[in-house]
C-alpha cells in the first residue's frame, strides 16, 4: 500500500507536458530580456525599454505559433551563480516577467542565470509564472564564469511548499550548458538523480547557448528519463528541429528565430513560423 505523503508527492508530478502547455510536444519561445540593472551591458535606459523590447519579442512568439515561454536574464553576462545574483537584477527580472504575463496568453517560465534556485522560484511567484528553467537542480559544478555552484533541490523544494507555491512546475536541466560536471557524474547519474529528487521534466543541451547537443546524447537522455518528458534546450533550427523532435517531447528555442538568426536580436516573425511550422511537421 502506497502511503499517503508518497501518493501526495505523485500527485504534484505532472503527467506529460500537455499538463503545462495544452501539448504534449510545445514549442517554448525564449524572452531573451535586455541587460538588467547591475549588469555591465546596462546603460541607464530604464524599466521601460527592457519590457518593451521583452513584449515585443513575446508577442511575436505568440503570433508564431508557440506554445510557451521562458523570460531570462539572457544579456547580464558575465553571468553569476546561484546565491550570488545581483538584487536590482532579480527585482527587475520579476517586473518585466508580470508585465509580460499580463499582455501574453501563453504559459510562461522563468530562468534566472545562472542557477537562481529559490530566487528563480520568487521572480515566477511574484510574476504569476507556470514553471521555472532550473539549471543545476542536482549535482555540483563550475560554470563559465568560473564560479563553483551545487544543486539546489532540497532548499528549492522546502521552499516551494513553504510558500504554497507547488503549482509552480520544474523543469530541470542535465548536463547543463554553460558548465562543466563534477568528475564521475555523467549522464546517466544526473539524470537518474533529478528524477529521483522530483523534477517535472529534463532538459538535454548542448556546450552553450546556440550550440545542438548530439542525436546520440538526445537518445540516451530520452532512454534514461523514464515517466519524465525530454525537451531540447538549445541549438534547435529549422534544419534540426524534425530529428530533435522524432527523439524528444519538447523543445525550447531561442537564437535561430532571431534576425539573421543572431542570439541579441530581436524575434524575427518568419523564422519562427518556420521553426514552428517544421516541429509540427516532425
Amino acid at each position: 500500500m502506497t502511503p499517503p505523503w508518497k501518493t501526495r508527492m505523485d500527485s504534484l508530478q505532472i503527467r506529460d507536458l500537455a499538463d503545462i502547455f495544452r501539448t504534449p510536444k510545445p514549442v517554448i519561445g525564449m524572452v531573451h530580456c535586455w541587460p538588467l540593472p547591475g549588469a555591465p551591458g546596462y546603460t541607464g535606459y530604464g524599466i521601460q525599454t527592457i519590457i518593451d523590447h521583452a513584449l515585443y519579442d513575446a508577442q511575436l512568439l505568440a503570433e508564431g505559433g508557440c506554445d510557451g515561454l521562458i523570460v531570462e536574464n539572457m544579456w547580464d553576462v558575465p553571468f553569476r551563480a546561484g546565491p550570488h545574483i545581483q538584487s536590482e537584477s532579480v527585482a527587475a527580472h520579476a517586473v518585466v516577467a508580470a508585465a509580460i504575463k499580463r499582455e501574453i496568453a501563453l504559459p510562461m517560465g522563468i530562468n534566472l542565470v545562472h542557477n537562481g534556485g529559490v530566487t528563480l522560484l520568487g521572480i515566477a511567484l511574484a510574476s504569476g509564472a507556470d514553471f521555472i528553467r532550473v539549471c543545476m537542480f542536482t549535482g555540483a559544478g563550475v560554470w563559465d564564469a568560473g564560479e563553483w555552484d551545487e544543486g539546489c533541490a532540497a532548499d528549492l523544494m522546502r521552499r516551494r511548499k513553504e510558500l504554497h507555491a507547488e503549482h509552480v512546475k520544474l523543469i530541470c536541466d542535465v548536463d547543463k550548458k554553460h558548465s562543466v560536471r563534477f568528475p564521475g557524474i555523467d549522464l546517466a547519474t544526473h539524470i537518474e538523480w533529478t528524477r529521483f529528487f522530483g523534477a517535472d521534466a529534463l532538459i538535454v543541451s548542448g556546450r552553450m547557448t546556440g550550440n545542438a547537443p548530439d542525436l546520440g546524447k538526445v537518445r540516451e537522455a530520452k532512454a534514461l528519463s523514464g515517466d519524465r518528458p525530454l525537451l531540447i534546450g538549445s541549438g534547435a533550427d529549422e534544419q534540426n528541429i524534425a530529428a530533435f523532435m522524432g527523439i524528444a517531447d519538447g523543445v525550447i528555442v531561442g537564437s535561430s528565430i532571431k534576425e539573421g538568426g543572431v542570439c541579441e536580436n530581436p524575434v524575427d516573425l518568419e523564422r519562427i513560423r518556420r521553426f514552428v511550422a517544421a516541429a509540427r511537421n516532425a
